[in-house]
């Protein structure tokens, strides 16, 4: 994401400029009415024509500069959340990995397992007849044994779905069967009038991209009833 700031900066700038033009067309569309007001009394119908299409013109490049300002701003929105789709997913790669190795190192080590087990069985024994605590004295030994996997532990208990009970914003578009916004992996329907276009992996039982085109369970139902 390292040029998305410059990117976002240039559509800005593009988008300021456009602002500008259409405030100076305007300008001259009051300007072009204020004349034609003043003086069409005096004018010839051929005058009056010609100046009233100065005045349409105007308003039609006007109408162009804000169309032009509305499309930039589509793209920029879709720039933003296809670098927020890759980071969602390469967050959910990392957190698989990081467990694998997580698990690969607490199998290799046998005697980093006997102590676990020794001390859980100890905070059973502890825990009779009282709510289980974790003690002072536990802390730096977890830490010890574990070599930092608290911290992953930390990593791993957020879900790459979890991404839906962040705040979202009530302007960003929903998709799928869920009605939730984008996040992890998505695939888009081949059909070219699905009402929902993208579906996440998850809610579509898929773990890969299929190979092909791939329709979607509700344009599927269409087609067999077709």
């Amino acid at each position: 994401i390292e040029n998305l700031p410059c990117e976002l900066q240039r559509n800005f700038q593009l988008m300021r400029e456009l602002d500008q033009r259409t405030e100076d067309k305007k300008a001259e569309i009051d300007s072009l009415a204020a004349e034609y007001i003043e003086s069409v009394k005096n004018m010839l119908p051929e005058e009056r024509v010609e100046h009233l299409k100065k005045i349409q013109n105007a308003y039609s490049k006007c109408k162009e500069y804000s169309d032009d300002k509305v499309q930039l701003a589509m793209q920029t929105y879709e720039m933003v959340d296809k670098h927020i789709r890759r980071l969602d997913a390469d967050l959910a790669r990392f957190e698989a990995d990081l467990k694998d190795k997580l698990e690969g190192s607490d199998f290799e080590n046998p005697g980093s397992r006997s102590l676990k087990k020794g001390r859980s069985q100890k905070d059973k024994r502890g825990s009779r007849g009282r709510g289980r605590r974790t003690s002072e004295e536990d802390t730096p030994k977890k830490k010890k044994l574990k070599g930092g996997s608290e911290f992953a532990d930390t990593i791993l208990s957020v879900h790459p779905s979890d991404v839906l009970d962040m705040p979202v914003d009530p302007n960003e578009p929903t998709y799928c069967l869920c009605h939730q916004v984008s996040y992890g992996e998505m695939i888009g329907c081949d059909n070219p009038d699905c009402p929902i276009e993208w579906f996440h992996f998850a809610c579509v039982d898929l773990t890969t991209k299929p190979k092909g085109k791939w329709f979607c369970p509700r344009c599927v139902q269409e087609r067999k009833k077709k």
